[in-house]
C-alpha cells in the first residue's frame, strides 16, 4: 500500500501543484479523487481531515496537511535532499515565500478566478477577474525577461506553485500571446522530468 495518498480534484489547479510536484520528486501516491461537485469535500468524513473544507489534502502515513502551498513545503523540506525546491538559503527561501504569497494571492483572484467564472459558472466579477489578471501576468512577464525561473538558478516550488493556473489561464478568457516570457516559462516547466499535464477544460463545464 502506498504511504502517501493524495485527495484531490483532477480539475483543480491547487490539487494539480501538489500532484505535479509528487511527479517530479518521482515520489509513488495514490490519488483519491473527491467529488467536489456534489460537496463531498464539506462532509464530515471529509472535514476530519480538513477543517477548512477544501482541496487538496495530503496524506503522508498518519501525518495529514492540508493547502497546497503548505503541502508543497512539506514536500520539498521531506523528501527533496538536493534543496533544490526549497533551497537552504534563507534569501532565496524568502524570495520563494513571495511568490507562493503571490499563488495564493493575485494568481488565485485573478486567472484563477477567471478560470472558475468560465469552466464551472462560479459567480465572480468575471471582468474584474481578467483584470486582475493581466496585472499579475504583466509583472511576472516582466520579471521572467531575464530569467530562467521565478526564483534563482532552477526550478522551485515558487514555479510548481504558479503554473498551473498559469497554464490554464487561457480557460478564463485570460490570453497568454502577450506574455512571451511566461510561455517560454512554461515550455520550460513542462519540460521538466515528471511533469504532467492538468487536464484542459471546456467552458460552461458546470452547465
Amino acid at each position: 500500500m502506498m504511504a502517501i495518498k493524495l485527495y484531490g480534484f483532477k480539475l483543480s489547479g491547487h490539487s494539480h501543484r501538489v500532484e505535479v510536484f509528487l511527479s517530479l520528486l518521482d515520489l509513488e501516491y495514490e490519488f483519491i479523487s473527491v467529488d467536489v461537485a456534489n460537496g463531498e469535500h464539506k462532509q464530515p468524513e471529509f472535514l476530519a481531515k480538513n477543517n477548512f473544507g477544501q482541496i487538496p489534502v495530503l496524506a503522508d502515513g498518519n501525518f495529514i496537511i492540508s493547502d497546497s502551498n503548505a503541502i508543497l513545503y512539506y514536500l520539498a523540506n521531506t523528501y527533496d535532499k538536493s534543496r533544490q525546491w526549497f533551497p537552504a538559503n534563507i534569501k532565496l527561501a524568502s524570495e520563494i515565500q513571495k511568490y507562493l504569497s503571490v499563488a495564493s494571492g493575485q494568481i488565485a483572484y485573478g486567472p484563477a478566478a477567471a478560470r472558475l467564472v468560465k469552466v464551472f459558472g462560479a459567480e465572480l466579477e468575471h471582468q474584474v477577474a481578467i483584470d486582475r489578471a493581466h496585472q499579475v501576468l504583466n509583472i511576472i512577464n516582466c520579471h521572467l525577461a531575464n530569467k530562467n525561473w521565478l526564483v534563482g538558478e532552477s526550478a522551485s516550488i515558487a514555479d510548481v506553485a504558479n503554473y498551473s493556473y498559469i497554464a490554464h489561464a487561457p480557460e478564463g478568457d485570460v490570453s497568454l500571446k502577450y506574455y512571451p516570457y511566461i510561455q517560454d516559462w512554461l515550455a520550460r516547466f513542462e519540460a521538466l522530468p515528471g511533469f504532467i499535464p492538468m487536464p484542459k477544460t471546456p467552458a460552461g463545464l458546470a452547465k
